[in-house]
């Protein structure tokens, strides 16, 4: 069987690592990468000041260390090769894409300077070669993140180090000058629903009470009629709000910067400045409405206030983007899929030989350690409907590469990616951090000395 695999993160590695272990069948796998480098969300998403987090690419170099695996960084799905091209030299094809778009708040005035998502704010200092050039302006004083879950967590945790706290990562070194002179002092955190309902994790949220020079600042009445237990219980919500007493009861101290946590209101409306930046949010006060399946939801009450800031930062989630022949499910913004087998979308038929695994079929929910169960399900599927397949014939395994070169695509391989990784952690090294990335693809390729 010769399976390719389009997207390298952590779902994408989980899925290559599933089928690579079968001994029931002998399997090829060919991951492609539209950039050069690997690992997806764990390089692009996870915070600079992670690192534990990252060192899960040590169990994916394992995958790729295989002989019958071969990374192909690069290489775009839709302009350098085609869907139907892929099934011509593949007897199965993975979509994990994972969610590179995000969703919008959908009000007024959203689109003007100073009113980021979340996504390229993080790309930004992260390093991510599509977000490099972002123009993050930190001369403002105060920020709203909206979004109550670990990515809100994330931006308002990276506005808040100090200097010394982000020389030691591994964030990208035009994102660590600007944050150096960043005039950011006060950040606000805004949730649409109650404490009990914020999707955050215990860890992520204990943090900030642990760092240098932030005050996390949580009003009493937030927490009004939240059952507070008295000692942190075990699930995810009752050591939250646990976390978040010891928040509201604590003293600001000497430290310059705060962080204050807002629950039950919905920004409405941006406010633009003279100079059409962002002045300030419109945020409506919401009450908590419990529907018939037991779901909570939050509703307007109409009641209104301003929250002057310079910069809005929306982290309401993610979704997948669209890639020409690829079904995509316009509703819930995911490649369209029955349980990890795509699916036509307007008529949900199985389109044959074609899956998707990660947050392209789910949607932006669970950790990085959750895709390895949820890969190797959808590959019991490809398993399942593959018998037989490996009979049909295929041009020989390298004819990918030669229909790529012919177009003049250069073809990233592991080792290349290794190089690459030499040269990112040297440079890193002079810094006194893990390492300083390479942000633009064509200085990667250059140092290959492919272009």
């Amino acid at each position: 069987m010769r399976i390719a695999i389009i997207g390298s993160g952590p779902a994408g590695f989980y899925a290559a690592e599933a089928l690579l272990r079968r001994t029931d069948t002998i399997v090829h796998v060919d991951m492609f990468d539209r950039l050069p480098t690997p690992f997806g969300l764990v390089r692009g998403g996870v915070a600079p000041d992670h690192q534990s987090i990252k060192a899960v690419t040590r169990v994916y170099e394992k995958t790729a260390a295989r002989p019958t695996f071969r990374f192909m960084g690069n290489v775009c799905l839709g302009s350098d090769v085609a869907v139907e091209e892929l099934h011509r030299h593949y007897h199965q094809i993975v979509y994990a894409i994972g969610n590179e778009g995000d969703r919008r708040l959908g009000i007024p005035c959203e689109g003007i300077a100073g009113c980021t998502p979340a996504t390229v704010f993080i790309g930004w200092y992260n390093g991510h070669p599509d977000y490099r050039d972002a123009k993050i302006d930190l001369s403002v004083s105060r920020v709203a993140v909206v979004g109550n879950g670990n990515v809100a967590i994330d931006a308002a945790r990276i506005l808040l180090r100090t200097p010394a706290e982000l020389e030691k990562t591994d964030v990208a070194a035009h994102a660590l000058e600007a944050l150096r002179h960043s005039q950011v002092r006060e950040v606000f955190i805004l949730g649409r629903r109650g404490p009990e309902q914020a999707s955050f994790t215990p860890p992520e949220l204990k943090e900030f009470g642990e760092m240098d020079d932030v005050a996390p600042i949580v009003a009493l009445e937030e927490l009004a009629g939240c059952a507070i237990p008295e000692t942190a219980g075990s699930s995810q919500q009752e050591k939250n709000l646990k976390i978040l007493q010891s928040f509201a009861t604590r003293q600001a101290g000497e430290k310059t910067k705060k962080l204050y946590l807002r629950f039950l209101v919905s920004p409405t409306e941006i406010i633009a400045g003279a100079d059409g930046r962002v002045a300030g949010l419109v945020l409506e006060k919401n009450r908590l409405e419990t529907q018939p399946d037991g779901s909570v939801n939050a509703r307007g009450t109409g009641e209104t206030e301003i929250l002057k800031v310079g910069m809005v930062l929306p982290a309401i989630g993610f979704a997948a983007k669209r890639i020409d022949g690829v079904p995509y499910d316009e509703k819930n913004r995911v490649i369209a899929n029955e349980d990890g087998r795509v699916v036509d979308p307007a008529s949900r038929n199985v389109i044959a030989n074609e899956y998707v695994v990660g947050w392209a079929r789910t949607g932006p929910q669970g950790l990085i350690g959750s895709h390895k169960g949820a890969s190797a399900h959808v590959v019991e599927h490809m398993i399942a409907d593959g018998a037989g397949l490996e009979a049909r014939e295929l041009p020989e395994r390298e004819a990918i590469d030669d229909l790529l070169h012919q177009r003049g695509v250069q073809i990233v391989s592991f080792s290349d990616w290794k190089r690459l990784d030499d040269v990112e952690v040297a440079r890193g090294e002079r810094r006194g951090a893990p390492r300083d990335k390479i942000v633009e693809v064509d200085a990667m390729l250059s140092v290959l000395g492919q272009r």
